[in-house]
């Protein structure tokens, strides 16, 4: 297995640097890891000069995580990919854990602890990256819980589960390739994920989630808008209802 490690990025230099240094403290490198930007300025690029990452770029036209995630995954050399977003730093065992429970004809999905806001200023000005149950300025606190061993009791679902995030999935290569990737009608905020996951299923890849293992620690932030969450709903409901598993508008253009 090589493993490709994709991370998401929209001009947001301070969060970015941190979760690179949580990569750093992996206790298992991943093989490759892809910065997928959706259109960030200079920042963002004075950040990455620090760090051995491949940056996928395109210009700001809006919300279009789907076609930047596109293009980074079709440029990825791993089988394997794990993927998260620049505003979620790494327990030291994700990537790890995301490898050693991998399987065949499955995808993973993983929780998130939440930074709260009030905490992001000293967070920031220490640096800090690694977090646990007793940390300041978090909630959602049992998630912090690293036991691998409970992580064997969660089994795998015939359904996307409403808990799936696409800040802490992993997938096989092929099975996104098989499906044509994330689809490009989905443009603005939301479904675009569980969308995928749904085609997935819809052709025989069915998820697991991996509580207690896999763990990642969101930074506060504002909400992004959601003028475009009706259709991309629709477009979401339609592969439910009618078990679409390709896309027409995916990776394969790349």
């Amino acid at each position: 297995m090589k493993t490709t490690l994709i991370i998401s990025t929209y001009n947001w230099p301070e969060a970015l640097e941190l979760v690179l240094l949580s990569v750093e403290n992996q206790t298992v490198q991943p093989d490759e890891v892809i910065i997928a930007d959706d259109g960030s300025t200079k920042d963002v690029f004075e950040v990455l000069k620090k760090f051995k990452v491949k940056h996928i770029w395109h210009k700001d036209d809006g919300f279009r995580k789907t076609v930047i995630l596109n293009k980074a995954i079709n440029s990825s050399s791993g089988t394997y990919i794990i993927q998260t977003d620049g505003d979620c730093i790494l327990h030291p065992n994700f990537v790890k854990d995301h490898i050693r429970l991998s399987k065949e004809n499955t995808y993973l999905y993983g929780s998130r602890v939440n930074i709260s806001e009030e905490y992001l200023s000293e967070m920031y000005a220490n640096k800090n990256i690694i977090f646990n149950i007793f940390s300041k300025g978090i909630s959602k606190r049992t998630r912090t819980l690293w036991i691998p061993f409970f992580s064997s009791f969660y089994k795998q679902k015939l359904e996307v589960s409403k808990k799936l995030r696409g800040c802490n999935i992993s997938y096989w290569k092929k099975d996104f390739i098989s499906v044509n990737g994330y689809n490009e009608d989905m443009t603005g905020w939301g479904r675009e994920d569980s969308e995928l996951f749904v085609r997935m299923n819809n052709k025989g890849v069915n998820g697991r989630r991996i509580r207690y293992s896999g763990i990642v620690y969101h930074i506060w932030h504002n909400s992004f808008s959601k003028h475009n969450l009706n259709k991309n709903d629709l477009i979401q409901k339609d592969a439910i209802d009618y078990k679409i598993s390709w896309c027409s508008n995916g990776v394969d253009k790349y």
